[in-house]
């Protein structure tokens, strides 16, 4: 890693902290980067994950308030299926062939962006129709849980719609447990990737120390920014991400 590619990871990391305080989106400019910089698309998937990781350590201690509220029990059962869905979707990536992930990842991109611009709509209409589904429930956040570890795009989008469409009315709680359902699914899932060797560890830990700096610095301007205009940001630069992993085969 010469001082050319440091600088593009750690501008790109910065860059991502902020956005994900503020809008979230941030994968679509930490994987790029990493992929840009020669690091192979499933290494650079691994790496991103890990990048990202900690903003789920803090937004889900933000939260604890609102998860002290919920039963154990529940609790409990959740982490098992977001734990075994993202060791899962690790697993999933890792076997998948270099050539075959690179034919996914434009489409992974334009799934991802596609959440992103699409979410909120999605959640306000699931949430018209809300029952309680437990079944449903587990069953989807596995699935959800799977597609996490394998590619972390949208993943919140995600699990805001199945709570939405399983009952949670609670906005709030709704928040406290996509955020903690992600540390958990993250956590097991940059394990795997660390166990199995598919991590940039170099790029990694420059590109984690860049994305808290660029969280500090998102979360203090948050107030400024159009929320409009951030979303229109991270919609286009999903747009032209999937397009130049498209153009590059």
């Amino acid at each position: 890693m010469d001082a050319v590619d440091a600088a593009v990871l750690a501008a790109a990391a910065l860059a991502a902290g902020a956005l994900n305080a503020v809008a979230g989106g941030g994968s679509f400019l930490t994987f790029p980067a990493l992929v840009f910089t020669g690091v192979p698309p499933i290494a650079a998937n691994a790496t991103s994950a890990l990048t990202v990781s900690p903003g789920y350590l803090g937004s889900t201690l933000g939260f604890r308030h609102e998860l002290r509220t919920l039963p154990r029990v529940q609790l409990r059962q959740e982490a098992l299926l977001a734990a075994g869905g993202g060791v899962a979707g690790a697993l999933l990536l890792l076997v998948t062939p270099a050539s075959a992930f690179r034919a996914l990842v434009p489409w992974l991109l334009l799934l991802a962006t596609a959440l992103f611009a699409w979410g909120p709509w999605i959640v306000r209409r699931l949430g018209q129709t809300t029952g309680p589904h437990p079944r449903t429930r587990a069953w989807g956040l596995l699935a959800v849980a799977v597609y996490g570890g394998y590619f972390n795009g949208g993943l919140g989008i995600l699990l805001m719609a199945l709570l939405a469409a399983t009952g949670e009315t609670d906005l709030q709680r709704a928040n406290a447990l996509k955020n903690f359902h992600s540390l958990v699914l993250s956590v097991l899932s940059v394990a795997t990737f660390a166990l199995a060797g598919a991590i940039a560890w170099g790029p990694a830990l420059l590109m984690a120390t860049a994305a808290t700096a660029g969280g500090y610095v998102g979360a203090r301007t948050a107030r400024r920014l159009p929320a409009a205009a951030l979303r229109t940001l991270v919609v286009a630069t999903g747009l032209i991400m999937a397009a130049l992993f498209a153009w590059r085969g």
